[in-house]
């Protein structure tokens, strides 16, 4: 990751987080442009700011922990006012995405639906004309018979890979299920492919936020812009 990457994410973030008004409840992302965002409010915190957290992932609370945010949970807080995260692609037109190469897709999609406003920040190369069309969708699966689950996802015209760990273990992810990463072909319709992978029994959840977003800020060399 280059130093310029870096400060293109901090851009976003910071645009972002700037959204953010005293006793808001916040859901806070998960990955590398959201560590940003909830670094950003630690500082806003440590300057006064009220609000209390949601986290998406067990390391983004440890990080919010850490910076003095409090944090609280969907059953404390069941609507979130506004939901600061990161993507793995931002399809231009619609500002659907695709989301889950850090893990967490699980628990980000519920904070996601019970959030009134989604933000998302990334920088301009996650920016893509057709969604899903390059790259991959994560899909997290129950860990009994996942390869009866890759073999139907196979069907659906998937290449599925089970994601695994540094030492070579099946990746788990917070809530203790496998992730397949998978590509399709570059005509896939995204919108189409979620219904169907929602009816595939073994997923837990895919990497597919269809409809979700109600903003995008975007930051490039020439600053950040917000698509709505």
């Amino acid at each position: 990751m280059s130093q310029n990457d870096d400060l293109l994410k901090l851009a976003a973030a910071e645009s972002a987080v700037a959204l953010v008004e005293d006793g808001m409840i916040v859901g806070l992302g998960t990955g590398s442009t959201a560590t940003f965002a909830v670094s950003a409010l630690g500082r806003r915190v440590k300057e006064g700011l009220r609000i209390r957290g949601i986290p998406t992932s067990e390391r983004t609370a440890t990080q919010a922990r850490g910076l003095g945010i409090p944090i609280s949970s969907l059953s404390e807080e069941p609507q979130i006012d506004i939901t600061i995260d990161g993507a793995d692609q931002v399809e231009e037109r619609s500002l659907n995405l695709v989301k889950g190469l850090g893990g967490a897709l699980l628990r980000e999609k519920i904070v996601a639906t019970a959030s009134r406003r989604l933000v998302i920040i990334v920088h301009d190369s996650k920016l893509v004309n057709r969604l899903a069309s390059t790259g991959m969708v994560p899909i997290e699966v129950v860990r009994f018979g996942w390869q009866a689950t890759a073999a139907h996802l196979t069907k659906l015209g998937a290449k599925p890979a089970l994601r695994r760990s540094s030492s070579g273990e099946p990746f788990q992810s917070d809530s203790g299920n496998y992730i397949v990463d998978c590509t399709f072909h570059p005509g896939v319709s995204a919108a189409e492919l979620a219904a169907q992978l929602d009816h595939v029994v073994g997923v837990v959840e895919h990497g597919l936020f269809i409809g979700m977003t109600a903003e995008v800020h975007l930051a490039s060399a020439e600053g950040v812009r917000i698509l709505k």
